[in-house]
């Protein structure tokens, strides 16, 4: 008799347990409130003080924060100087702001395979793809573990390539010592809910050139500037001010400046929880068979966003869709981190099509996101463990 599309039994959990979830304590809601009393909403001291602590954090020279992730992916390519023509290189296992960034500035997203092991985005392929038409590099740090930045700065700056690191999952992550944010010619955050730290939406873009941070204050706002440098004509008085170039109202506002600065007070204990929980679940996967753990390499000491699980299809009687089932009836609610970009109906009309990058396929349909957050008790992170050994072992080959 076939076994059903389901184990059977009392569920490892009572109640669920979704895959990601913020840590909000006394300190964030205080902060919001006492900027809600204040003179300023928006456009106010918050921001400054913000930006000053994301360049503490991470080493960074300048910070300019912004809306949101994708909104910070944007001003980056802006500053990096996409334009119609060029060639964005990027993966296809991301959120699909890493490509969209190239299409916003009219520029041809170019998808490069990843390493099968790491996930990452393979920097063979990076330079096989390569042509006079490639403006910039778009890495995304996936899960948090940092992409092989030197072999990818060796190659973006030998042919004059901007290497934009996304690094929307990657806060707290260290490179040979180094924070994440601090090394690549830009590097853009993301602090969405479900991210190590959040102020509900926003972004950030991190880095060292002061030529970079000019044009990525112009492009978050309206492309407006008071600065008298910057100007072309003469100023009517303390009023004036001009727009010289095009951009966008992608401002943050002082409430979220001020619920981030309190998180980043957080970050170390973030990081210390996710890695708890990481290490926890590699030593009960690593011994299964029917599982894979993702593969870190040496020069990342990661802070980890998602926990991908990767299934052995060779070692199980289901496949993804129905061990992810599985999990739900256990309670345990997880996703899946990402589909590929171009599988995309949008994508497919702009001609591109399935095949482009087949270890990054294969993987998509190996994977799925377990819970993983700073919340979680040990209690929860057994749990987890229990329900995916159990189905693992119910369904193994």
């Amino acid at each position: 008799m076939e076994k059903p599309a389901i184990c059977g039994g009392t569920p490892v959990r009572d109640t669920k347990i979704f895959y990601g979830h913020q840590y909000i304590d006394d300190d964030d809601i205080k902060a919001v409130v006492d900027v809600m009393k204040s003179d300023y909403l928006t456009c106010g001291p918050k921001i400054a003080e913000l930006e000053q602590k994301l360049c503490r954090v991470t080493g960074a020279k300048y910070a300019v924060v912004c809306s949101n992730g994708t909104a910070a992916l944007h001003i980056a390519a802006l500053a990096a100087g996409v334009q119609p023509g060029d060639e964005v290189i990027t993966t296809p296992i991301t959120f699909a702001a890493s490509a969209n960034c190239a299409l916003y500035c009219g520029a041809r997203p170019v998808f490069a395979d990843i390493n099968e092991e790491t996930y990452n985005i393979d920097p063979a392929c990076v330079e096989a793809l390569t042509t006079k038409k490639t403006k910039a590099v778009v890495a995304v740090d996936y899960t948090g573990q940092s992409v092989e930045l030197d072999r990818l700065l060796a190659h973006c700056h030998k042919n004059n390539i901007v290497l934009i690191e996304d690094g929307a999952h990657v806060i707290g992550t260290r490179y040979n010592g180094k924070f994440n944010g601090s090394i690549a010619d830009m590097t853009t955050l993301s602090f969405h809910p479900v991210k190590t730290v959040t102020c509900g939406e926003g972004g950030a873009v991190l880095t060292n050139s002061e030529t970079f941070y000019k044009k990525l204050l112009l492009y978050r706002s309206h492309g407006i500037t008071r600065d008298e440098a910057q100007m072309e004509h003469e100023p009517d008085g303390s009023w004036y001010y001009e727009q010289i170039a095009l951009g966008y109202n992608y401002r943050m506002t002082d409430m979220q400046a001020a619920l981030l600065i309190s998180q980043l007070d957080k970050l170390p204990a973030f990081s210390k929880r996710r890695k708890e929980i990481v290490k926890a679940y590699n030593e009960a996967f690593s011994k299964l068979p029917q599982l894979v753990v993702q593969k870190e390499i040496p020069e990342s000491d990661t802070t980890r966003h998602l926990y991908i699980l990767r299934l052995n299809p060779d070692r199980l009687t289901i496949g993804r869709k129905e061990f992810f089932d599985a999990l739900a009836a256990e309670n345990i609610c997880c996703n899946v981190h990402y589909i590929p970009t171009y599988y995309f109906p949008y994508y497919e009309k702009l001609g591109y099509h399935r095949g482009l990058c087949p270890k990054a396929e294969k993987l998509y349909e190996e994977i799925i996101s377990l819970p993983l957050y700073y919340a979680m008790s040990d209690q929860d992170v057994q749990d987890v463990i229990e329900a995916v050994t159990k189905i693992a072992e119910y369904y193994k080959a």
